[in-house]
């Protein structure tokens, strides 16, 4: 149920990977309820659904939302779904330690609040760590623990306090 934006960061991820990919935006979950997967919630499984080119799905993986799906396993898939293309799993970034003081704001790079709340910081001159949960790994982990079980973007971590989205007077609150 990604957006548009976040399907092709996925796709970017796997290293630009270049087959269709559904976006179940909108209408919110209406693929995932015909599948199964969309939770009571209104979130859906993790779920992966590869369809040959007739339309006929060939391998379903899914996943508790919080789980990583296995690339390995998903590029397997894709070769034997197209024999003739050679797909290789990128090299997964090295694990790094996240920053744990100062301002932090996970956010993503195609975010328009992220883009908004940059500008916001760098106006008033405030030094900030800026954490893509796109490109490191554990940072959506982290920002699933600081949201509740959601991606929101841009979150920020402020020395122990939490804002969640770009919320200017919460900010202001908390920066002091």
């Amino acid at each position: 149920m990604d957006s548009v934006p976040c399907l092709r960061a996925w796709a970017e991820n796997l290293g630009n990977i270049d087959f269709p990919l559904l976006s179940d935006f909108w209408p919110h979950g209406g693929v995932a309820q015909k599948y199964g997967v969309l939770m009571s919630d209104g979130r859906s499984e993790r779920a992966i659904f590869l369809m040959d080119k007739s339309g006929v799905i060939r391998y379903i993986d899914i996943h508790d939302i919080d789980d990583q799906p296995d690339n390995e396993v998903l590029f397997a898939e894709l070769a034997r779904l197209e024999p003739d293309l050679a797909f290789q799993v990128p090299a997964s970034p090295p694990v790094e330690a996240l920053p744990d003081e100062g301002i932090v704001m996970y956010c993503t790079s195609w975010c328009p609040d992220c883009r908004r709340a940059r500008a916001w910081l760098e106006d008033r001159g405030l030094d900030y760590t800026e954490v893509d949960i796109y490109e490191v790994p554990q940072a959506a982990a982290r920002l699933r623990e600081l949201t509740g079980g959601y991606l929101i973007t841009p979150t920020f971590e402020i020395d122990g306090e939490v804002v969640l989205d770009f919320d200017e007077q919460k900010l202001r609150e908390v920066l002091g």
